[in-house]
């Protein structure tokens, strides 16, 4: 899930000054973790200790509460219910790259998605978002190639890749619904000849950029064998003790060094 956090700190600067291009600098002194992050790191804790997700998530949002959580998550974490509100936003995707890795058949990975994601984003599309990164995290890391993994995500899911990024480039905007940013990220990862390009494709497109990087990176990291060290040592100088404590302890679990 390194790929995934890089993403969020590699995006967080381009959120709300989308890049139409793949000439950035990937880190400055802008880049940080945002919810994306967070929430992500919240899933793993909840799978390393066998803890219902929506009671991570509630406790990571308290510790970090200014970390630019959407507003339906806002309410949802203040409140005294677990009950879920209905999203189809991409906040499901977004958290769900430790379920591709903890898990070893790709059933279980589309049933514990769709439990990360329902605890909040109960809408059909919410789970969708969640299954197709997940699946496509655990095709790439055991071994399928993107066409495999694109055809899985077409019938499985039903997401449509009849576009390139070229095309979309021009007239692509911010939209926080999975079926309008999950196909777009995953896109920019089958476009890809490494991770770092996969990055840079991500921002390229503009739109919810944070979070579009966070679904590429997850799955990049997956399909190319890890997060090259000069985007690591970025990464793990951006993350306070807690986060990387535990993004550290996945990772050994699930057997990455």
């Amino acid at each position: 899930m390194l790929g995934a956090i890089a993403g969020d700190m590699i995006g967080s600067r381009f959120e709300w000054h989308n890049y139409k291009g793949k000439d950035f600098e990937l880190f400055s002194e802008a880049s940080r973790f945002t919810d994306d992050t967070v929430l992500t790191v919240a899933q793993a804790d909840s799978l390393l200790n066998n803890v219902p997700f929506a009671y991570k998530l509630k406790e990571y949002y308290r510790a970090y509460p200014d970390a630019g959580y959407g507003g339906g998550f806002h309410r949802w974490a203040l409140s005294g219910s677990e009950a879920p509100y209905g999203s189809w936003g991409n906040g499901s995707a977004m958290r769900v790259s430790p379920v591709g890795w903890f898990f070893e058949d790709l059933q279980t990975v589309l049933a514990e998605a769709r439990n990360s994601a329902a605890v909040t984003h109960n809408d059909p599309q919410g789970i969708c978002g969640a299954q197709a990164v997940a699946a496509a995290i655990f095709l790439a890391r055991t071994g399928k190639s993107k066409t495999a993994i694109r055809r899985f995500i077409q019938r499985r899911i039903g997401y449509r890749f009849d576009f390139t990024l070229e095309q979309i480039r021009p007239v692509y905007r911010f939209d926080v619904s999975c079926q309008g940013s999950v196909p777009q990220a995953l896109q920019a990862f089958f476009e890809s000849v490494d991770f770092i390009d996969a990055l840079r494709n991500a921002i390229s497109i503009g739109g919810d950029s944070d979070t579009i990087a966070c679904i590429t990176g997850g799955v990049a990291e997956a399909f190319y064998g890890g997060v090259p060290a000069v985007v690591a040592e970025e990464v793990w100088g951006r993350l306070d003790p807690l986060l990387t404590t535990v993004t550290r302890r996945f990772r050994e679990r699930v057997g990455i060094q």
